[in-house]
This record gives C-alpha cells, structure tokens and sequence, in this order.
C-alpha cells in the first residue's frame, strides 16, 4: 500500500484552511516540488511532479512531519510535560531583543562553543519589518538577528533544506512557533527514510510562545501603515500578550485588542490549542517572568543541557521566580478560542 502523499496533503489541509505555512513540506520533499509561489500566497503547491504519483517511488515525506493532519492533530494544551520552569536573561546588552534576551544568549553560547553549527530560525529588514528564513552560522549573526519578528508568518523551516541537504549541517537548533516545534519532533520521531536525515541533524528544537501570527501585509500595510499610520521603521518591539503591543523607536507604546486583527490573523491559527510550543526541548515567551526575563520551560533533558551550558559560561542568569498563572490564563483562552 502506498504512502500517503501530496495529494492526501493538499485535501486534508491545505484545502481545508488548516495549514500552518510552517514549511516543513517544502523543506523534506526530495524533488523541492513543494513551493510557497509568492509571497501573498500563504499555503504551498505542488508544482506538478511527485515521486509516489508520478514514478511510483513510496516517498510520503510531506505528509508525514506536517503537524496539521488528521495522523498528526492531536490536542496540546497549558504547559505539556516539563522538567523545571527557569526565568532567565542575558548578562550581555543584546540590542532589539524581545525580552531578556535568554533565547539569544543560549544560542550564542551554543555556536561558540560547538554544541551546534546551525540555527535556522527568522530575521527581518529592519526597514519593513519584513521576515523570512534564514540559517545562520556564528555568534555575532545570532546576535544580529536578536528580535526577530515571530509574530509575522514566515515559512520558518524553508531554511532547514539549505541546512540539512546542501550544507550538510549536522548539528542544527531551530527556533519557532509552536507548528513548527510540533512538525520538528515530528521529523525526529519519524521512520521514513526520506526523513530521517532531518531528524538526524537536528539537535534542539526551541519553541516560542505563540498566540497567533499575522499576514504581514494585511497586518503592516493594510492595519498599521494605511489605517493607523505606523511605519514599520518606526517599530522598535511587537509583542502578543492577549493583545498587540507595539513600542515604537521614541519609546511611545500603541496597544490593539486582537479582537481589531482578526482579518490580519492566518486562516490556520484557528485551530491550534498550543500556547507554549509543548513539542520543544525548549519553550520560550515573556509571559510569566518579572520584566526583562525571559520564561524557559525546560521539557528534555537536551535542553537543560543547552541552558545550562550558556549559565556555567556567565552568558545568562536565572531565577525562579515564576508566575505561572499569566501562562495558564492565556493558554486557557487559547484553547477554549480554537477548540
């Protein structure tokens, strides 16, 4: 019997408003049939071939790490398993970071001292505010990239390919929402042999706390720039804590209810139930830490390893003091929204 494939895909969730845009399809599949075509298309397409359709070669690699399928859905709630919750920042000033810097800093320490050679994680033009994947490969551009806008929907993992398949990266982390942490864990539990290299080479899988994500021209240029006169450049921080903040370069802060972005808000937000990206080794937000820390729940021992690296290397400091009652509201609301 064959495998399902592209076609099972397409009718199961990219017809259906289900699908994440995470990208692991286009990242895992051998003939990079699977495209975003541009850039105001939010779901992808097959551009025509397949090599279980066409060739009868079993491949199935799409289906198989896509968290939106009826084999994948399962509900996530609240915090999932977890080890210990950390509140943590950065000892270094990291320009642009979104909140304690936690996230940068481990990572940073994780490239200087080997335990990886890849991030794939987003970066933005710091002129629109516009994201997209990348890989990166050094301190100094991790840092770069520090506050990076996960709010805005990119296909995260389109970056994994250039990782895994051309550049042969080995020991890879990646960072993202909680779809992409759910088709991450996917890919390292899988059994297919198309697979099982990505699974392979990825080494940490750090998740971000996530409401929702936004289309970013209907959000930048349709909400803020058109209706409201925010230009991007002025954007100094955008964060989601039940509402849109956004504070802007002369520090002023603009508040917007969700319920005034909801045009703006991706079709596939709609049903997911995970707040705080269940799948990673790591979670991270800015929900329940005393300002200017970062929230780390630690679910592997594999992450543990990599926060407590960066803490014996004087790159961060933490403590417990956790409020975990904001993180259970919020994925509480979340879950009751979309179930």
């Amino acid at each position: 019997m064959s495998r399902r494939n592209y076609e099972n895909l397409k009718e199961e969730v990219w017809d259906t408003g289900r699908c994440s845009g995470c990208g692991a399809c286009c990242a895992v599949c051998p003939a990079d049939a699977i495209i975003f075509p541009a850039e105001e298309k939010s779901i992808p397409v097959n551009t025509g071939y397949c090599k279980e359709l066409n060739d009868s070669v079993p491949c199935g690699a799409c289906y198989s790490v896509c968290p939106r399928t009826k084999d994948a859905a399962k509900k996530r709630e609240m915090f999932g398993e977890y080890i210990r919750i950390d509140a943590a920042k950065s000892v270094a000033e990291i320009p642009g970071r979104q909140s304690g810097g936690a996230v940068t800093a481990i990572l940073a320490n994780a490239l200087k001292t080997g335990i990886i050679d890849a991030v794939v994680t987003v970066s933005q033009d710091s002129w629109t505010q516009k994201p997209k994947s990348v890989l990166i490969t050094s301190e100094e551009a991790i840092i770069a990239t520090a506050g990076s806008r996960y709010n805005w929907w990119t296909p995260v993992l389109l970056a994994l390919s250039e990782a895994v398949v051309r550049r042969k990266y080995k020991h890879i982390a990646v960072v993202g929402t909680p779809c992409v942490a759910s088709a991450l864990r996917l890919m390292k539990e899988s059994q297919n042999d198309l697979v099982i290299p990505f699974g392979d080479s990825i080494r940490l899988i750090f998740g971000l706390f996530c409401t929702e994500t936004f289309d970013y021209r209907k959000l930048m240029e349709g909400k803020l720039k058109s209706e409201m006169s925010i230009d991007p450049w002025k954007i100094k921080r955008m964060d989601i804590k039940g509402k849109l903040e956004i504070t802007l370069t002369d520090d002023s802060k603009t508040i917007i209810p969700l319920t005034q972005l909801e045009d703006a808000i991706r079709p596939g937000c709609s049903v997911c139930t995970d707040l705080t990206a269940v799948d990673g080794d790591i979670s991270a937000g800015s929900i329940g830490s005393p300002e200017g820390y970062t929230t780390l729940i630690l679910r592997t021992e594999t992450g543990i390893g990599f926060v407590d690296s960066a803490l014996r290397n004087g790159l961060i400091i933490v403590t417990d003091d956790i409020d975990k009652g904001p993180i259970e509201r919020l994925a509480e609301k979340k879950t009751l929204r979309n179930k």
